[in-house]
């Protein structure tokens, strides 16, 4: 598949939100190999120079930079299905994967058949996908033979560097393992990876101390690159984790990037102002820092997540064996339903809010869209019994909706001078949290048009300049000569998410068209089924990703 359009191509009279958070303006704007050639006033010089190409009616609708996805799950959606609907239908152009510490670079042979079976609920465990990458580089160069739709970044995963370490060791590492961590991180920074992620309340990355993940981030920082954590909790010690994440970036002097940024459960209601004071203070103290979030009040994670730590120990397989131990149960139990699991974010976990979104064995099909207490009341069981029971039965495969959100939170976090989108969409399962699907047009629906939370060019600017300048991509997410053609074309009174938490596949309304450096996917709302996307690698210490 073509890496790049080739075509010039001639948008009349779009309305112009350049992603810099500026005004917009009426402009016709033309595309020619891949970058955009011109912009000028309606009507005047762009059009004659355009008179050879095609021409695109753009009166009445917004032409804006591409929308990028800071926090994405389509590490193997990108290989299986690379056309990738989900994502151009929204208008984005380039995603960032590699999320929450866990991916599948780098890998060896014992950790890679682990991963693939602990990330099953969130990407699947395909059969039929050549597994042939071990590296950074080879997944890299994997996804560019895939050619996607769309344009990639990625993030060495800080859990695949301590399996590959240290296995799934509840301790600290040894000089030996910490040096293997620097190594492995350094070597897949320096074939092109962006920064690194890790996943604090996911197994192994949560038995990492404070002081692994600053010498991790020493490196990070030599590499020009950042650290996008999922921190340690979002409930009961949401702000003492947040407030860690800003201590490693400081010690380190590692650019911080916070990932799904939110303050849930009861626990913290009412309280993002909080969260957002603590950032505050650290960006006027000269800490670099950034955050996303995306625009709905339920997460979605595993089932098994919400397991204690010492539960989850030495892998998927002795995980499964601590469940079939009467004794594990009942501490459990404990930990789950009155002390509150470190994996639930210390909070107590309500079973009524956690809803069984996808799960792998064919004879629980029909527990989807349940809660858990539901499923509790009809089998005359407690909460718990019902979650240790499927955990065994779907092989820690079951994912789950968490409805723990509150809307003043995630109104007053959108509005943050530092804020930029992330959809952190899984796109398996039966009914899959619709954020997968609806991030970008949601925003642009309900709190641009809607409500007013935000105005248009600075949702814009959310979703195109600044995270393009996070991830320092060379000449992307704005509209100006010589800045690549990624371009989304919508119509602002139409644009609309379609997704439900019922029907989570159905593709926004309103963008009419999407094009990945220069090359259409997306025309008259419809996917074309073109593939020019790469994956965009950072070409050395301190570059611009290309």
């Amino acid at each position: 598949m073509s890496a790049g359009g080739g075509r010039s191509v001639l948008f009349r009279g779009a309305t112009v939100v350049d992603g810099t958070g500026a005004g917009r303006y009426r402009a016709d704007v033309r595309i020619a190999g891949g970058v955009i050639v011109e912009v000028g006033a309606p009507g005047g010089s762009v059009v004659g120079a355009a008179a050879s190409g095609r021409s695109v009616d753009a009166d009445g609708l917004v032409l804006a930079p591409g929308f990028i996805d800071m926090h994405a799950h389509s590490d193997l959606a990108l290989l299986r299905e690379p056309e990738h609907p989900a994502k151009v239908t929204q208008g984005v152009t380039c995603e960032v994967l590699g999320q929450d510490g866990l991916s599948y670079a780098p890998v060896d042979d014992t950790t890679r058949p682990a991963l693939r079976r602990q990330l099953a609920g969130w990407n699947g465990d395909p059969d039929d996908l050549d597994w042939d990458w071990r590296t950074v580089g080879g997944y890299l160069d994997r996804l560019d033979r895939a050619a996607p739709a769309v344009n990639a970044c990625y993030l060495v995963p800080h859990g695949a560097l301590r399996m590959l370490a240290m296995g799934w060791a509840n301790r600290a590492p040894s000089a030996a393992e910490l040096d293997r961590m620097r190594a492995l991180l350094a070597q897949g920074l320096a074939e092109g990876a962006v920064g690194m992620s890790s996943g604090l309340t996911y197994t192994p990355g949560m038995y990492a101390e404070t002081a692994e993940l600053v010498e991790l981030c020493r490196v990070v920082a030599g590499y020009g690159g950042f650290h996008a954590p999922h921190q340690r909790s979002y409930g009961a010690g949401a702000l003492e984790g947040y407030a860690e994440m800003v201590e490693i970036a400081r010690r380190s002097g590692c650019p911080l990037h916070l990932t799904h940024a939110t303050m849930n459960f009861d626990v913290n209601e009412g309280r993002a102002g909080e969260l957002l004071d603590l950032l505050d203070r650290a960006l006027d103290d000269g800490v670099d820092l950034t955050l996303d979030s995306y625009p709905y009040l339920p997460g979605s994670t595993n089932l098994a997540a919400l397991l204690p730590g010492w539960a989850t120990e030495g892998g998927p397989q002795a995980t499964l064996a601590r469940l079939g131990d009467p004794a594990a149960c009942e501490r459990i139990r404990y930990e789950v339903e009155e002390k509150g699991s470190d994996g639930c974010h210390g909070v107590v976990t309500d079973w009524t809010t956690i809803q069984l979104s996808g799960v792998r064995a064919p004879g629980l099909a029909g527990a989807v869209g349940r809660t858990v207490a539901e499923l509790a009341a009809e089998q005359g069981r407690s909460g718990t019994e019902v979650f240790l029971d499927l955990l065994r039965r779907d092989e820690l495969a079951t994912t789950v909706l968490q409805h723990v959100g509150h809307e003043e939170n995630v109104r007053a976090i959108m509005r943050h001078r530092v804020h930029t989108v992330g959809s952190d969409g899984l796109l398996v399962g039966a009914r899959p949290h619709p954020r997968a699907w609806g991030t970008f047009p949601r925003y642009l629906a309900r709190y641009v048009r809607e409500t007013g939370v935000l105005t248009l060019e600075e949702a814009v600017a959310r979703m195109t300049g600044r995270p393009a300048a996070r991830l320092r991509l060379h000449r992307r997410g704005r509209i100006a000569p010589g800045f690549h053609a990624d371009l989304v074309l919508f119509d602002p009174e139409r644009v609309q998410d379609a997704a439900t938490f019922e029907e989570p596949r159905r593709p926004a309304v309103g963008v009419e068209h999407v094009y990945v450096n220069g090359a259409a996917v997306v025309e008259r709302g419809r996917t074309t089924g073109a593939r020019p996307g790469r994956a965009l690698r950072r070409t050395g210490r301190g570059a611009e990703a290309i």
